[in-house]
């Protein structure tokens, strides 16, 4: 089955991550690496009420990381891995600008 992740940033701004081939993360393992770069990288709620839902927490991830760490080619797989193992879904697309996480 096919898998792939794609984070819009800005207009004409993609990352794109083929997992075609790598060993899926566990779900635990998944959440696990996201909540870490939520705190290491100081992400807000985006809801009122504090709480955090997965699609919340991969699109905010994705854009306190911004360029800089998706483009670091490590990083950015990890990222993709988690963000598409915490959903259970092989095709991820991350839209920053519209704040929309899709399958």
């Amino acid at each position: 089955m096919r898998r792939e992740v794609s984070i819009t940033l800005a207009p004409g701004q993609e990352f794109r991550f083929d997992l075609e081939g790598s060993e899926p993360l566990s779900n635990e393992e998944a959440r696990r690496w996201l909540d870490e770069a939520f705190i290491s990288l100081e992400c807000e709620p985006l809801r009122a009420s504090g709480k955090v839902l997965l699609a919340d927490k991969v699109l905010t991830v994705a854009q306190a990381a911004g360029a800089p760490l998706l483009a670091d080619a490590q990083w950015g797989r990890q990222f993709a891995e988690a963000a598409s193992a915490a959903l259970a879904r092989p095709i991820v697309r991350v839209d920053v600008p519209a704040m929309a996480v899709t399958y």
